[in-house]
């Protein structure tokens, strides 16, 4: 069972498709599949912005694929939900890794209140057009300086903890990352839900 995973991250595919390891599901992102151009996130939410670009997968008309996709947000309680669905261009929209980072930082800076939640919906969009959503979440707090370096695409994952560790995401394996994250909780839920279908076409 092929799906198309609407990305061309390497850290988030890494991550992705290690919760896929030994399962009947082939995940390839945009580089495998050979798909160009990316999806206008300009929506109002995470899920809007995921199903853009599942949608953007699944309009290129790759016959029989299943089309995922995910979109992450990291809501600072402090800064009432900000950045949220904007996490990816909260400090500009060419802004890079280490940019945003410190942008964080420094609207961050003197602030007590390091609370924050860190969100994932995932869309799948079935050869037919059918939509799915998968979501997941995490809590936890904000470093005041990053211990190490952020993972590439990834601009807060060298300064947040979640909660029950000591750990940033950029300090921890990508099996320990998937086994606590709010995209691997998220993406778990895709992959049960997709394994499902799979045994059903082998029964049909």
């Amino acid at each position: 069972m092929n799906v198309i995973l609407a990305t061309r991250n390497k850290s988030k595919a890494i991550q992705i498709k290690a919760i896929f390891e030994d399962s009947p599901i082939s995940i390839q992102t945009f580089n495998d599949a050979g798909v160009d151009g990316e999806a206008v996130e300009d929506g109002a939410t995470l899920g809007d912005n995921a199903l853009k670009k599942a949608r953007f997968v699944y309009e290129r008309g790759i016959s029989k694929s299943w089309a995922m996709a995910d979109d992450t947000g990291i809501f600072i309680d402090a800064l009432n939900g900000a950045p949220g669905v904007r996490s990816a261009r909260w400090a500009g929209e060419s802004a890079s890794t280490e940019e945003i980072m410190q942008y964080c930082l420094g609207r961050m800076d003197g602030v007590s209140n390091r609370a924050a939640t860190f969100e994932t919906v995932v869309a799948v969009v079935s050869p037919d057009g059918k939509e799915y959503f998968f979501n997941g979440k995490v809590s936890g707090c904000l470093l005041a300086a990053p211990r190490v370096a952020s993972q590439p695409k990834m601009p807060y994952s060298a300064i947040f903890v979640p909660e029950g560790t000591d750990l940033t995401w950029a300090e921890m394996s990508a099996e320990q990352e998937n086994e606590i994250s709010h995209r691997g909780k998220a993406f778990r839920q895709a992959r049960v839900f997709l394994e499902e279908i799979y045994k059903l076409q082998k029964l049909s």
